[in-house]
């Protein structure tokens, strides 16, 4: 596969109304509130952007956002502040924290306080994103614009919308990184896939290019899907990785 190549793209979501679906990033480090802002657009959404919890909250007021990634640790009030603040006027806005990576206490307050979800940093954006669309499906706010949302390779299927997987009549659990990458080789059945193209795709922040967190991953797939019937995950050798249905 060429890198010019065109990937089928994910479905986009968007309000009944087919206008974009908003969404609000808080974070006090302007980089990284660009890369996820960047991604989301990618989305197709429309986004704004706080760099302080008071910020925030005018933002949330004036914007009316369907989903907010909050960082917790803020240079002014906390985001649990921002959190409880938000929803003050009664908006049950979902709600995605953005942890340190050894914060466990962090992550217990954000979700005890009625945050939705978190991801700790250094987090892929495929994993961002994937986890932004489960929670935003789960409400009424949105709607996708693939009739089918289902994909099929031989007898794996993979539901977009409601992110389940089975092989046959057998329900596999993912992670939403495992789910990312095996989307990606599902979308390109019986095309090879270098590492190098892999973690641009799903592993875009942060991970150094270290290609064995790819293999790593191919080896957790296999261990899911190739168990349950003659396997369908390939390795070629000094190229890449493919997935292609049982002749």
């Amino acid at each position: 596969m060429n890198e010019t190549d065109t990937l089928p793209e994910t479905p986009r979501l968007t309000r009944p109304d087919g206008s974009p679906v908003r969404a609000l990033v808080v974070d006090d480090e302007p980089s990284l509130a660009d890369l996820v802002s960047m991604a989301l657009r990618y989305e197709g959404w429309e986004v704004k952007s706080a760099l302080s919890g008071e910020a925030a909250v005018a933002e949330a007021k004036a914007f009316q956002p369907d989903i907010v990634v909050l960082d917790i640790m803020l240079p002014d009030i906390d985001g649990l502040e921002v959190l409880k603040r938000m929803r003050g006027d009664g908006r049950d806005i979902p709600v995605l924290f953005l942890t340190a990576k050894d914060a466990v206490d962090d992550r217990v307050a954000g979700l005890t306080a009625g945050g939705d979800d978190y991801v700790t940093k250094p987090f892929s954006l495929e994993e961002l994103v994937a986890r932004l669309r489960g929670l935003i499906r789960r409400g009424a706010s949105v709607v996708s614009e693939r009739a089918d949302p289902e994909i099929r390779v031989g007898d794996l299927v993979l539901n977009e919308e409601s992110y389940e997987v089975r092989r046959g009549d057998t329900e596999i659990e993912l992670t939403a990184t495992e789910f990312e990458l095996l989307r990606y080789l599902m979308r390109n059945p019986r095309r090879v896939l270098s590492k190098a193209q892999i973690l641009d795709r799903v592993w875009s922040y942060d991970f150094g290019g270290r290609s064995s967190i790819v293999e790593i991953y191919i080896s957790y797939l296999r261990k899911k899907i190739d168990t349950l019937g003659e396997p369908m995950i390939h390795t070629v050798r000094g190229v890449g990785y493919l997935i292609k249905p049982v002749s």
